[in-house]
């Protein structure tokens, strides 16, 4: 079991939480916020705390999540696939914390990072695309500003250019196979993304799959010449 705190860099991943069981300790207003977030993600959520804010409470009641209204047992966050504390009570985030190392399941604590094996950053979404920012846990205020400063540049533009790269990339692999190839670089230009914003979707669809060296769509030619 390692001890905390532990150097190295961190590894930013994405986790499909669909239908996986999550453990949040603590039905605060913090604990909340990370509930949800995770609700949105598709995790199944079970609270566990003696009291709860009125989010929690109503999400329990409609049945969006579950609420165990007792303290924290020891040895309980074993049953889950991820796990969050946000007691505000040191002792008990650490219990859980410890309890997650022993049964090898990763634990986010709230405004505790040295009890932390993963951290949350913040994101900009929009649609299928995320852009997070991280501190490796120092400071989210500091990601919580760069995302603000990162909302301003991200626009609905770039979803609509995520899902058209989306698209040729199934073409692209159903004519070579593969879809690695060096064009991706020279093919996603701010040309592309003008195009996007002014509406000829038509028109970037064709940019792209010639910057990558598809053949064109027959009914876009015309639009096109």
């Amino acid at each position: 079991m390692r001890h905390p705190p532990v150097n190295g860099t961190p590894y930013p991943v994405s986790l499909d939480l669909s239908g996986r069981s999550v453990l949040v300790v603590g039905a605060g207003a913090v604990a909340a916020r990370k509930a949800f977030g995770l609700l949105a993600a598709g995790a199944q959520i079970t609270v566990v705390a003696p009291e709860a804010v009125p989010e929690i409470t109503e999400a329990a009641d409609n049945g969006t999540l579950r609420w165990h209204r007792r303290t924290y047992r020891r040895g309980e966050v074993a049953s889950y696939r991820l796990a969050v504390a946000a007691t505000g009570d040191p002792a008990v985030n650490g219990q859980v914390y410890w309890d997650a190392e022993a049964a090898g399941i990763w634990l986010n604590a709230a405004d505790d990072p040295e009890r932390c094996s993963f951290t949350l950053p913040a994101v900009v979404r929009r649609g299928d695309l995320q852009v997070a920012v991280s501190t490796n846990g120092r400071s989210p205020a500091v990601a919580a500003w760069l995302r603000r400063s990162l909302e301003d540049s991200i626009g609905p533009e770039h979803a609509a250019l995520l899902a058209l790269a989306a698209e040729v990339r199934e073409d692209l692999r159903a004519e070579r196979g593969t879809t690695e190839t060096p064009d991706w670089e020279a093919a996603l230009d701010n040309v592309l993304l003008d195009l996007i914003r002014s509406d000829d979707l038509d028109g970037a669809r064709l940019r792209l799959r010639r910057a990558l060296g598809l053949p064109g769509v027959p009914n876009l030619v015309e639009v096109a010449s």
